[in-house]
Formats: structure tokens, sequence, C-alpha cells
């Protein structure tokens, strides 16, 4: 493929409509962009960084990620289907905090559900399991029983 080479810098331009297509750009530099509604099919994102992305109502499929790192974000209400997480780590997770806005004032969240997943192996680690049930059993009354409480 012969392509030509230009750099382009814009700033305060609409460029909204424009289509790429067999394009190289690498180490590109988007600041303070509207990317809504972009597509991007086909593409080699390896080692982007995103910061301060508002990516909600996203959708992605067919994506590699490994050795993802996703620090401080709100994952609330998101579908996960068909993943592999062999030694994926959870660490810190939450409830939104009362002071956050996306916190729901009558506490009453979606419960965190896993579905037909092979938790062959998995480990759950000094974790509040309040509520926490398996095939409809309450763990913690399980775990009350085997200790004989």
């Amino acid at each position: 493929m012969n392509l030509e080479t230009s750099k382009l810098d814009y700033e305060m331009k609409n460029i909204s409509g424009s289509t790429f297509k067999k394009i190289i750009a690498q180490a590109l530099e988007f600041d303070n962009v509207d990317l809504s509604k972009t597509k991007v099919n086909n593409a080699n994102m390896s080692e982007i960084t995103l910061n301060d992305v508002n990516a909600s109502g996203s959708r992605l499929s067919d994506i590699n990620l490994s050795e993802t790192f996703i620090k401080d974000a709100n994952m609330s209400n998101m579908n996960i289907e068909n993943i592999y997480l062999y030694g994926t780590e959870f660490s810190n997770i939450t409830l939104p905090m009362e002071e956050e806005g996306s916190n729901c004032l009558d506490g009453n969240y979606r419960p965190i559900k896993f579905i037909n997943c092979n938790l062959k192996n998995m480990e759950i680690v000094d974790c509040d399991i309040t509520g926490l049930k398996i095939n409809g059993i309450l763990i913690e009354e399980l775990i009350k029983k085997t200790r004989g409480s």
C-alpha cells in the first residue's frame, strides 16, 4: 500500500461525519474532543490510553483486553458476556459512597450476577459477602451452619 504522509494539526474544527479508511494513525493525541457515536472497526488500538473519558453506552465486541488495567471506573449496570477471565483480579470493588453522584439514595442497587460461569478455582478473599447467594443459597447462613453456630 503506497501511502501519502501528512501530519494534520487541527484545533477548533468540526470534522463530524468524516471517514478514514486504510489509514495509519499511530500516536495520535486527542484532547477535549467529542467522539460520541464514533465507530471504529478492525483497528489495532493496543497500548491506547484513555483518561477522563465518558464511554457510557459504549459497545465493545470481539475485543482483546488482555493485560488491560482499569482504575477508578464506574462500571455500573454493565453486561459482560462470553468473556475469558483467567488470571483476572478484581480489587477494591464497592458500591458508590453516599457523597458520590452515582449513589442510589435508597441503596437499592441491581444485584451483581454471575450466570452460567465456570468459577472453578475462584477465590474470594477478605470481602463483604452480605447477601451473597450461590444457586439461591445464602452463603452467610451456609458458613454459620458449617461452623456450628
